[in-house]
């Protein structure tokens, strides 16, 4: 978000993504996060940035991107259109320099920084005084927290920002609670808290705190109704299946995933659509049911190939063709069609690049997983694919992580023998120690 002073729409940036490389903000992402792995600059660019740039709520910053962008396109960063020679505007000062701008009168202690250098831009920390009146900058903010949470958990797991994302939605239910505010930034609201409480569920979900992710996924569809935001409620129930599926409840995780779709249809994006598909066919997997796993899967590709949309919301930007393979996977897996499984484990991780280094990461630790367990194990390819599983840590942290290489020793554990495997359990116990990661 930037100052409302200097947000100046960047319409040539928007000219070249669509006139001449016709390409939806998500493809411009995804042509982004190729362009910097080619380069040696692994990025984690999402149709969100990409968004706040041509709206010019922030502009071209990280050289990183000023370079990408300039092999992309043969253009400087003026002939894309951004204001050059200007000192950046940190998204915390904006938010109060907002607030300040639309006579907010009430005292600013506290802006959210986390230690990694991650802004939340939400004012007000958990023992700030009431808000008074709540408005558009305010809803701005939540928006803004939901996805920086994301972007940054894609990268590092929920280790680094659980905490921050509970204290921002703590905030932020404290504006809905004692805030001021009219019917329509009520609306507004309530929607970007519900989004937010999905953020909070996924990071407790992938920090092995499944009731607390339920409890966030219950209160995000609540706010759905109230809202009648049907892309939040589809959202929510997505999230739902995905949950019940990871507890064993595989009929939970089906009926759950056909509400999600059942409430998308109607929202214009085939993507999203195409993610709830996926999500039924883990539940069908879970349930041993391969005929109806197939057609789930089936009807998920078929979803896919048609597209994106700009009806498609900004997280989904995490669902690209190597989360689409990953997904398919884990149903292979649950199947026990485990060479399957393990290919499209390696897809996945080929297809991610280097984005998405915590989903990257789990689906390296499941092609070691389908390598040690299938008829005939593959145990020396196994080691190899859980040696390069040890190299995301400490970077990345998340509970699901630490359990999956927890798996990948129970697997390997009978081919100790096996001197690459020694070797490779050895490390492990080493660097699950050195991080106190808890299990060895």
């Amino acid at each position: 978000m930037a100052d409302r002073r200097s947000a100046v729409p960047n319409p040539v940036l928007r000219r070249v993504r669509e006139d001449e490389w016709q390409m939806s903000r998500m493809e411009f992402a995804a042509e982004i996060r190729k362009t910097g792995e080619a380069m040696g600059n692994p990025v984690g660019c999402q149709a969100r940035l990409v968004a706040a740039w041509e709206d010019g709520e922030v502009g071209c910053r990280r050289g990183v991107y000023r370079r990408i962008l300039t092999r992309m396109t043969g253009r400087s960063m003026a002939e894309l259109g951004f204001r050059t020679g200007q000192e950046p505007v940190p998204l915390a000062a904006a938010v109060v320099r907002e607030l300040r701008e639309e006579g907010d009168s009430v005292q600013r202690r506290h802006v959210l920084l986390d230690g990694a250098g991650v802004v939340l831009g939400m004012p007000f920390g958990a023992g700030g005084s009431a808000p008074g009146r709540i408005g558009a900058t305010h809803v701005r903010a939540v928006t803004r927290a939901v996805a920086t949470l994301y972007e940054t958990d894609h990268e590092h797991g929920s280790a680094r920002v659980r905490q921050d994302a509970s204290e921002a939605l703590h905030t932020a239910y404290q504006w809905l609670q004692t805030g001021t505010y009219n019917a329509k930034t009520e609306t507004r609201l309530r929607s970007a808290v519900g989004a937010l409480s999905i953020a909070a569920g996924w990071l407790s979900y992938d920090s092995g705190r499944p009731g607390d992710a339920h409890s966030l996924y219950g209160e995000a569809l609540a706010a759905a109704r109230m809202a009648d935001d049907a892309e939040l409620e589809a959202h929510a129930f997505g999230c739902l299946s995905l949950l019940a599926k990871a507890q064993g409840r595989p009929r939970e995780a089906v009926a759950a995933a056909q509400g999600a779709q059942a409430v998308a249809r109607s929202l214009g994006s085939p993507r999203l659509l195409s993610l709830f598909f996926m999500r039924e066919a883990g539940g069908w997997a879970l349930a041993g049911d391969a005929g109806a796993t197939d057609r789930a899967i089936i009807r998920a590709h078929h979803l896919y190939a048609q597209g994106p949309a700009d009806a498609d919301p900004a997280w989904l930007g995490f669902y690209a063709p190597g989360e689409l393979a990953g997904l398919e996977s884990l149903a292979r897996a649950d199947l026990g069609q485990h060479e399957r499984a393990a290919a499209g484990a390696e897809q996945a991780v080929l297809l991610h690049g280097g984005a998405f280094a915590r989903n990257s990461a789990l689906y390296t630790a499941d092609i070691a997983i389908q390598h040690a367990v299938r008829d005939r194990p593959e145990v020396e390819a196994a080691a190899e694919a859980a040696g390069k599983v040890l190299a995301y840590l400490p970077e990345v942290r998340s509970d699901r992580l630490l359990q999956s290489l927890h798996n990948v020793a129970g697997a390997l554990q009978r081919h100790s023998r096996v001197p690459a495997v020694a070797a490779w359990i050895e490390e492990y116990r080493t660097t699950i120690t050195a991080i106190g990661g808890g299990r060895a």
